[in-house]
C-alpha cells in the first residue's frame, strides 16, 4: 500500500466513525528535531487545517488518539505503517 492509499483509507474510515492503527516519524519543524518513531493505536482523522492559515496544510494530517483524546499532527511523508502494514516508499 502507497502512503497515498493509507491516506485515502485513514479518510474512509474517519468518514465512517471507524478507526485505524498507524506508525510514522515524528519531526516538529519548530524545533528541528525528531523524538523517533512514533506508534498511534486508536486514531480518527480530523478535519484538515485552512491552508491560508497553514501553508503545510497540505502536507499534514490532523488527527485525534481516541484512547488519549488529544489532538495532534503527523506530517503525510513521514507515514510508515497503517495497522501494522508496512507503506511502500513512493
Amino acid at each position: 500500500m502507497t502512503v497515498y492509499e493509507a491516506i485515502a483509507e485513514m479518510r474512509r474510515r474517519s468518514r465512517e466513525g471507524g478507526s485505524f492503527s498507524f506508525t510514522f516519524m515524528s519531526y516538529s519543524r519548530d524545533r528541528r528535531s525528531s523524538d523517533g518513531v512514533t506508534r498511534v493505536e486508536r486514531a480518527r482523522l480530523l478535519p484538515g487545517s485552512d491552508p491560508k492559515a497553514n501553508r503545510f496544510a497540505d502536507h499534514m494530517l490532523n488527527y485525534v488518539d481516541l484512547d488519549t483524546l488529544e489532538r495532534r499532527s503527523c506530517w503525510q511523508p513521514l507515514l510508515l505503517e497503517l495497522d501494522g502494514e508496512d507503506l511502500e516508499l513512493t
